[in-house]
């Protein structure tokens, strides 16, 4: 694998862009403290972005699975690289509408992206490497995160913010760049001609995605099982925010970042040594629960150590359940529905992270943070129960060899 060009190319292009894509967060986060005094119009601003790329999911779907995926991954990236431009606006007018429109480009460039590069994954390595190019691929992802906050959070208190979101320009082009290099073997792709009919409709949308989940309990499972780590992850940046003010110790941000980080790192290594001795189910459900735990500790988010306590413990969890879960998805559907699979799935993830966005924002301003995290992690254990009891009951397991289906 590792004499693999192509892998060597996604993971260096994933780690530029990765810096690029946290110092903008960072970035977002300061321009919206600045201009923004409530948590829940924040999590409006961030909601517009999240629902754009929602809208083109089902069209993202189709184009990744008709065309050639590397031109897919062009030009998202070239979108998302241009979109910067938006935020220097906004920065120079001190304009929200302008970076309403820099997250909304930047996340329709995403919805494009990011299931492309899904799709990518099993095309340039063995099925039997797939879950440790996963693992691998999601560290590169939390080292670029972990360097892109340590140094995106001096360079906010050294320099402005224009600099900020050019450093993030320089690392989208970066990525851009290395995706000219990628070398796919893909099948001679043409575009689908649908007829006018609800049959050939039906046949090339979506449609066939949800037969197949129905038809396939593993996937099903997924996307339930799936919501837990969202309802943690749909706040993060909201919860780190009001745990400063908490703590009133701005450091605080930084170490929960890392702390939560390096977990992730280690949850992602161990996982290759785990799946030896437990099956995907086991390790799906004792990662969920994990993630629920960690959200509940959170009551405790007052005490300082206990606050990176429960960051670590998540990053663990997730860090092992992240890996799993897209083999998973990687090999039990046949890849000629890849590309409409993952936008389902990025579609899926973003409108559950914009229902729990935005009722982290009204949370936090109504009943608090300590509060909140008690009604997600009952919630977490709620959904985590019915299936262990529905599992209990039908006797299903999650299947550890890749399984091909097809219509």
């Amino acid at each position: 694998m590792w004499k693999n060009r192509n892998v060597w190319i996604v993971l260096f292009g994933e780690f530029g862009a990765g810096i690029g894509l946290w110092f903008g967060i960072i970035g977002n986060l300061e321009f919206m403290q600045k201009h923004v005094p409530s948590d829940f119009f924040k999590s409006l601003i961030l909601f517009f972005g999240l629902l754009a790329g929602v809208f083109v999911g089902p069209l993202a779907g189709r184009l990744i699975d008709q065309y050639s995926k590397k031109s897919i991954l062009l030009i998202s990236g070239l979108g998302r690289t241009l979109s910067v431009i938006l935020m220097f606006f906004a920065i120079q007018y001190e304009s929200i509408l302008f970076m309403v429109l820099f997250l909304i480009m930047l996340q329709i460039s995403a919805a494009f992206y990011f299931p492309a590069l899904q799709a990518v994954i099993p095309m340039i390595v063995k099925n039997e490497q797939l879950l440790t190019l996963n693992g691998i691929h999601m560290n590169i992802s939390t080292i670029s995160r972990i360097a892109g906050t340590s140094i995106g959070g001096i360079l906010v208190v050294s320099t402005s913010l224009t600099n900020v979101y050019g450093l993030s320009m320089i690392a989208y082009a970066f990525l851009f760049l290395m995706t000219f290099f990628l070398r796919i073997e893909e099948p001679t792709v043409k575009p689908i001609k649908v007829e006018k009919t609800k049959k050939s409709k039906n046949e090339k949308g979506f449609t066939e995605i949800f037969s197949l989940i129905r038809k396939n309990p593993t996937i099903l499972n997924l996307f339930i099982l799936n919501l837990i780590p969202i309802l943690f992850l749909g706040g993060f940046n909201l919860m780190v925010i009001e745990i400063s003010d908490i703590q009133h110790d701005p450091s605080i941000k930084g170490l929960i970042y890392t702390s939560e980080g390096i977990s992730f790192m280690i949850g992602a290594f161990v996982i290759k040594q785990l799946t030896t001795k437990f099956t995907n189910k086991q390790l799906l459900y004792f990662s969920t629960g994990l993630v629920a735990f960690a959200q509940l500790s959170l009551f405790f988010a007052n005490h300082h150590w206990m606050t990176l306590i429960s960051f670590a413990i998540f990053g663990f969890a997730v860090g092992c359940f992240f890996p799993v879960c897209s083999t998973v998805f990687q090999t039990s559907i046949d890849k000629s529905y890849h590309g409409r699979l993952f936008s389902f799935r990025s579609m899926y993830d973003r409108v559950t992270f914009q229902i729990v966005l935005l009722s982290t924002g009204l949370f936090l301003d109504t009943i608090g943070l300590r509060y909140m995290v008690l009604i997600f992690g009952t919630i977490s254990f709620i959904i985590l129960g019915r299936l262990l009891l529905k599992d209990k009951k039908t006797k299903a397991e999650f299947v550890n060899e890749p399984q091909n289906l097809s219509m």
